[in-house]
């Protein structure tokens, strides 16, 4: 499943009901109780949540290291491509006993890489603590891999790329940054451009000068849920990852000059299909808490299965069948919007008008006291239905903690979320959905395709 929909399904239950096991948290905090958190002298964060989950531990490292940070020209993909050559092994821990220790230990281990962050998870039973702790270690500071491994991960990346091309929202997301973007780095996807992907494999010795600059400790947060003491668990991160030496490396990322005007692109599509097109808006960066609280409750409120878009469009008329609309957090300014396959063509100029009449009325839309408060409330509530068990904390902290690597960064969000005010809600809109923030690609069959 596609991470972005895999980050709703996240959110999707509206239930406060926690199940057994898992943290409970106060009214006034969102923050598991017990959990602490602390930095090692190399700058390494480290944040442990103890549950009651007998014998179960969940591991998330977290780097800050994304597409985001791929700053130099022809080397894009390198964030996603890196998460991939990370499973190669060490001197101590070669690939095949690698996962033959995961194997026999019973470990679920995998990774994800997005635009602002990898991060690698793994679920196992506290009895393996201390040997998984000293696997990571190893091949955090010591990765090893040859030149002909490293050019078969590249033709494995490359295969990756060309099958998520086939899928019609990859292959919109992908020309929607590039038209929407001109300098900052949110321009190409995580996978990279194309054209960079096809020269990996001549990349071997750039890849070493990656990991030099980016698996380093500062760029790091290790978060441990389960069956854990913080002291204990504090000590034994110190004693396998102390010795990871601090890097200086930050990389230069352009910031985006404002956009001044409407941008379209269209795709021709080389199979038969349905029209579908995709509209984003230039939103504001996840540090502007209200802004980004603002258009969290736009979503819910305007283009959930509960709002009038998809109640007319995809109930009542049924003139659309793909209704998937997309408000990421994001480090820097990013692009809300939504993706949407018609049905039937000849209603497609009729549907696409009405969804961007949508947009561009919120700011006049009025959202009555209860509307907005009960929105609220199913954020919030199903923030803590998703701690569920320490894999599911652990990876809903981890993804907060790689956009703001404080605990308290979740209850300030939060917070500013519960602040949110009507005037709020139309102040954001005013600035966000208006026509010259707004980037539009259609997707049509090539013999049909146009603007």
């Amino acid at each position: 499943m596609p991470l972005q929909k895999l980050l709703k399904a996240a959110l999707a239950s509206l239930s406060i009901l926690l199940l057994t096991g898992a943290p409970t948290v106060s009214a006034q905090t969102l923050i598991p109780p017990g959990a602490q958190s602390t930095v090692l002298p190399n700058g390494l964060r480290v944040v442990v949540v103890p549950t009651d989950t007998k014998d179960v531990v969940a591991l998330q490292i977290v780097m800050s290291v994304g597409s985001r940070n791929e700053v130099e020209a022809g080397k894009t993909g390198f964030a996603h491509f890196f998460e991939h050559l990370m499973f190669r092994g060490t001197d101590r821990y070669p690939s095949a006993a690698a996962d033959a220790l995961l194997k026999n230990a019973g470990v679920d281990s995998n990774a994800w890489t997005w635009d602002d962050q990898t991060v690698y998870h793994k679920v196992f039973l506290k009895e393996d603590l201390a040997k998984i702790l000293d696997y990571e270690a190893d091949r955090f500071q010591n990765l090893k891999f040859a030149k002909p491994e490293f050019q078969t991960e590249a033709l494995a990346v490359l295969g990756e790329y060309n099958k998520n091309s086939a899928d019609p929202t990859e292959k919109m997301f992908e020309v929607l940054q590039n038209t929407a973007y001109d300098v900052h780095t949110y321009k190409h996807t995580t996978m990279g451009f194309l054209e960079d992907i096809e020269k990996f494999p001549e990349g071997y010795e750039y890849s070493w000068q990656f990991f030099d600059r980016f698996y380093r400790p500062e760029y790091a947060t290790l978060l441990l849920v389960g069956d854990v003491q913080p002291k204990a668990a504090f000590d034994l991160v110190a004693k396998n990852f102390g010795s990871w030496k601090k890097g200086d490396y930050v990389p230069k990322i352009s910031a985006e000059p404002p956009q001044k005007g409407p941008r379209e692109e269209s795709i021709a599509w080389e199979s038969p299909t349905l029209p579908w097109f995709m509209v984003g808006y230039k939103a504001p960066p996840f540090s502007d808490l209200e802004g980004t609280a603002a258009l969290q409750l736009w979503e819910s409120l305007a283009f959930s299965q509960t709002g009038a878009l998809y109640k007319s469009l995809v109930l009542d008329e049924q003139v659309v069948d793909e209704f998937e609309p997309f408000f990421f957090l994001k480090k820097d300014s990013y692009l809300v919007g939504i993706a949407v396959r018609v049905t039937d063509p000849t209603r497609y100029d009729e549907v696409r008008r009405e969804v961007l009449k949508t947009f561009e009325g919120l700011a006049k839309m009025e959202v009555t006291p209860a509307r907005l408060a009960d929105v609220k409330s199913r954020k919030r509530y199903s923030f803590l239905q998703s701690l569920d068990s320490p894999a599911a904390t652990a990876k809903e902290l981890a993804f907060m903690l790689s956009l703001n690597p404080q605990l308290s960064g979740i209850d300030d969000f939060y917070s500013a979320l519960d602040e949110v005010s009507q005037e709020k809600l139309s102040e954001v809109a005013q600035q966000v959905f208006v026509p010259e923030h707004r980037t539009i690609v259609t997707l049509k069959p090539k013999e049909n395709n146009q603007k």
